[in-house]
């Protein structure tokens, strides 16, 4: 199962403002939406509660408090371990991180991709991607798209 990080994150690395995005790329959104559309994804409990209709056609839902829900298609993990964990169970071929920011903190090691769309300019929010090693990681392709450019980096660890 390949492990990728999707992230919009803006060029002093904000990732949210609160519930909101701190800009307005309908496009971006469109795009993000259809890459995960019918995949299982993981996604922090705040992150999860911002949308009215969760990107991914299953959710893991990771939160340290045990929760129940309605939903058959959102699972609740309360640890990194148990959330990989569930996505195996599913066979799933992929698992998409969406975040928020201590998610994307927590899988940074089991990355076998991340998908950035560096969003062109800077801005003020509460919520940042984590840093990472560049050593670690190399950009192997970059798009350039209206108002970001949709980075692809590759762990050199997995590529060695």
């Amino acid at each position: 199962m390949d492990v990728i990080a999707v992230a919009a994150v803006s060029e002093n690395g904000v990732i949210g403002d609160g519930p909101t995005l701190p800009w307005s790329l309908p496009e971006e959104v469109r795009r993000y939406r259809e890459r995960v559309a019918d995949d299982l994804v993981l996604i922090g409990r705040r992150t999860f509660e911002m949308f009215d209709d969760p990107p991914g056609a299953t959710q893991i839902v990771m939160s340290r408090s045990d929760r129940e829900y309605d939903d058959p298609d959102v699972i609740h993990a309360g640890s990194v371990e148990a959330a990989l964990e569930a996505a195996r169970e599913r066979g799933a071929p992929v698992l998409y991180v969406l975040g928020g920011s201590a998610i994307y903190g927590a899988l940074l090691p089991h990355y076998d991709r991340m998908l950035i769309s560096r969003i062109e300019g800077e801005y003020e929010g509460d919520a940042s991607f984590p840093e990472f090693d560049r050593d670690e990681w190399e950009l192997v392709s970059e798009t350039e798209f209206d108002g970001y450019v949709l980075e692809e980096w590759l762990p050199t660890s997995k590529r060695d």
